[in-house]
């Protein structure tokens, strides 16, 4: 097997990375980005070079996470807070009882004293509603799992709440959207602290895409139709996932739900949290997506399949949505080849 060249770097010290656990944490949140992290030691000439990590959280010793495993924690709030060592990224797990954890003084109280510490503050999932409630993401942009956005938008009116970004970074502090996009955001850390080349190199060895923008959208048409109530609009959402190539304006879905246009663009929010306009874009890109990834066809045979008529308004529409066009999606998205990465040997 080919040796793989290992990457020099000469920071003085390991960068710490303290990962704020509690319980009911999801368990993905929290080993997902360290994973990514400390694959870096892999591809590093020295090792140690790499990240150190903490696991903090109430008491040191076990934390039970939401999947039921038990995690270690290194040490305890008040251990960690005593700390003079400067930290390098202080991250912050979510939880289903994200809304509970916030509420936490304990956790809030460690959260405010540790980020003036940090070089950068990060949030995983929901651990952006901690954030918040330790008032680190005041007139800042942010984003969370696409489920909790209204929620964390209602209790903090002064966040920009960016709903479809999978990631955001705003100054020094990163918050992602749901559990596997904390693996995204960490490899963008580890291409600002190592370079390209190293984070190419931790993609591959984790079967990743390299990289998913930040800016691609988190909506998930199929999601936002499984959580509808209204029988009558969870029928349009269904219909509109069926007929992509139709004329799917206001006006034709609202006469289909026999309601005014006004009355159903209403019931339609209420009921998903987007425009009807947006959803059936959104649906439209998402099937455009899976055609992108796991076909060979042709941009304009896509556009007219998917109900974008050409190449020029899909092209316009994956800008809005995913921040790059669709030629770009199809170049950075397509798998790995296994035969491109190679593990590196040990030292001869």
């Amino acid at each position: 097997m080919a040796k793989t060249t290992k990457i020099q770097t000469n920071p003085e010290a390991p960068r710490r990375v303290v990962m704020v656990v509690h319980e009911d944490a999801y368990t993905l949140d929290v080993v997902g980005p360290l994973e990514v992290l400390m694959c870096t030691r892999l591809f590093l000439e020295n090792d140690a070079m790499s990240y150190d990590v903490d696991v903090v959280a109430h008491a040191s010793g076990a934390v039970r996470t939401a999947s039921g495993i038990v995690l270690q924690a290194d040490k305890s709030f008040a251990e960690a807070t005593v700390e003079t060592n400067p930290i390098d990224t202080l991250i912050i797990a979510g939880g289903p009882h994200a809304v509970d954890a916030a509420d936490d003084k304990d956790l809030i109280a460690f959260v405010k004293a540790a980020a003036p510490k940090a070089r950068r503050v990060v949030s995983i999932c929901t651990g952006a509603l901690i954030l918040a409630a330790a008032g680190l993401l005041e007139n800042r942009r942010a984003t969370t799992h696409w489920w909790w956005c209204p929620i964390l938008k209602q209790k903090y009116p002064n966040i920009q709440v960016d709903a479809d970004a999978i990631f955001v970074r705003d100054g020094n502090i990163w918050t992602s959207a749901g559990v596997t996009t904390g693996m995204d955001l960490a490899l963008a850390l580890v291409e600002m602290d190592f370079g390209h080349e190293m984070a190419l190199n931790v993609a591959r060895l984790n079967v990743m895409y390299m990289m998913r923008p930040g800016g691609q959208s988190q909506f998930s048409a199929h999601l936002v139709a499984q959580k509808a109530e209204d029988p009558v609009i969870n029928e349009t959402l269904e219909y509109v996932l069926g007929h992509l190539t139709e004329p799917l304006t206001v006006t034709a879905l609202a006469a289909r739900a026999a309601m005014s246009e006004r009355t159903f663009a209403r019931k339609f929010k209420d009921e998903t949290g987007v425009t009807p306009a947006h959803y059936v874009e959104a649906a439209r890109i998402q099937k455009a997506r899976v055609e992108l990834e796991q076909s060979d066809t042709g941009i304009e045979q896509i556009a007219i399949k998917t109900g974008f008529q050409n190449a020029e308004r899909m092209r316009r529409a994956f800008q809005r949505h995913v921040g790059v066009s669709a030629s770009d999606y199809r170049d950075r998205f397509q798998p790995v080849a296994s035969s491109m990465f190679q593990i590196p040997e040990g030292d001869e």
